[in-house]
């Protein structure tokens, strides 16, 4: 019966957890008005008690295992992380029958299409809106709101870590090393950061959006994913007088050949919405062949933006929108063959810092062999002002934007460019979107 309460076990009572629970008791009555059934929380599952935190008369179970048996739930929602007693989770809760809401995009990365496939064997939802940008609800956008269109590509600010330290070096002329280090003690980051400043959270994220765009497995592997620590002060500097900011991106687009998936700092259009997306925040720009560009823009982290999400999936259970369809129309139908391309055949144009020595016809050389190489140069820059001394010899920066190249054509350049004698250290890369492109 439509009436009858949807009954709730909720495994992870850590910040996540706890502002779940907080949301379905404080807006019981707003949420039962929303939906013909009521949410009711009938279990709870973690291994120790939380400081702070009373379940009240709540059934507690220390073995989460437990919560997937339990006849009085109907669905699990797993907030724990990582990724091995989690798997054994969601397995175990699918192959009782029961829906499945989890924020764990590492999770899903790993073991997403592996558990797709037990979801849709047993007719039962897998939802995970909580498991992409935070609050944003960007998997609804994509599975009900652009089900009409075609995607031609998305791109994302989708971690918030990435986002605050490149937004402070930008604003404060701050050195990555100090952001990082504030980022940390903010609780931004954690005390290994390794995840959020390569990338790899991003590629987790990337991952999942790709799959739903684009109807194809998940595989977080394929991404291609590049650091903040080589950018420096002086790039927000450079990039700004060519009318740019730096931002860390996450990018799927569709080619010819197949998929373009990558995670990197870019250059991004200085009047763009996106490029005004700052601190922790979060954002998703998706195209579509019929709709055009289109901006989702929110808190991309924290206890209640994630909580949000995750009851904004338990009200969909509640209503019957995820439970009527197969797991799996949770993603876009198959659209061919679209293999993950190599960063080798990328295509963008670059921006390119080169520190050459201060000499006549040494920029020259340098536009020769960036030209051999069939590069196009759109601008240039030659920073006096910033010039260094090494051993009597002074050197110069180097600034230019190419125009559009395979990425390639721009390595060949780069080594080029590195094994001139006049040219001191590797050559900076970043890449420049201006999206839709």
């Amino acid at each position: 019966m439509m009436n009858t309460p949807l009954r709730i076990g909720i495994c992870g009572l850590g910040t996540v957890g706890q502002a779940v629970v907080r949301l379905l008791r404080e807006e019981g009555d707003t949420l039962a008005r929303r939906a013909p059934r009521p949410l009711e929380i009938s279990a709870l599952g973690m291994r120790a008690p939380k400081p702070g935190f009373d379940p009240g008369t709540l059934p507690v179970h220390t073995d989460v295992l437990a919560v997937a048996r339990d006849p009085a739930v109907d669905v699990v929602v797993e907030l724990m992380g990582g990724t091995d007693d989690a798997k054994t989770l969601v397995e175990l809760a699918l192959a009782e029958g029961k829906a499945v809401v989890t924020a764990n995009k590492a999770l899903l990365s790993e073991h997403g299409d592996a558990l797709f496939a037990a979801a849709t064997a047993k007719g039962v939802p897998l939802a995970f809106e909580a498991a992409v940008a935070g609050g944003i609800p960007i998997i609804k956008a994509l599975r009900e709101g652009l089900a009409g269109n075609r995607i031609e590509w998305l791109a994302g600010i989708i971690n918030g870590t990435s986002n605050f330290i490149l937004t402070e070096m930008a604003s404060a002329g701050r050195a990555f090393e100090d952001v990082l280090k504030e980022a940390q003690a903010l609780g931004y980051a954690e005390a290994d950061p390794t995840f959020d400043v390569e990338g790899i959270d991003a590629a987790h994220k990337l991952s999942l959006l790709a799959s739903m765009a684009f109807g194809v497995p998940i595989a977080s592997a394929k991404v291609f994913s590049e650091g903040l620590a080589r950018v420096t002060p002086e790039d927000f500097r450079y990039a700004e007088a060519f009318g740019y900011r730096i931002k860390p991106l996450a990018l799927a687009r569709r080619r010819d050949a197949g998929l373009e998936l990558r995670v990197h700092p870019a250059l991004v259009p200085a009047d763009a919405l996106f490029a005004q997306v700052n601190g922790v925040q979060n954002a998703v720009m998706v195209g579509g062949h019929a709709v055009g560009p289109t901006l989702y823009v929110g808190a991309g982290a924290g206890g209640d933006a994630t909580a949000s999400a995750v009851v904004a999936d338990l009200m969909d259970l509640a209503r019957s929108t995820l439970g009527a369809m197969p797991p799996l129309a949770y993603r876009a139908e198959a659209q061919g063959s679209a293999p993950a391309l190599p960063s080798a055949a990328f295509q963008a144009p670059a921006y390119l810092r080169i520190l050459a020595e201060d000499a006549p016809g040494v920029l020259a050389q340098v536009a020769t062999l960036i030209s051999a190489q069939g590069i196009n140069i759109e601008a240039l820059m030659q920073k006096a002002q910033d010039s260094v001394a090494v051993d009597g010899i002074t050197y110069v920066p180097i600034v230019l934007l190419t125009r559009t190249a395979e990425e390639a054509a721009i390595d060949r350049a780069i080594a080029a460019l590195e094994s001139l004698p006049a040219v001191r250290g590797s050559v900076l890369r970043l890449r420049v979107e201006s999206f839709g492109a």
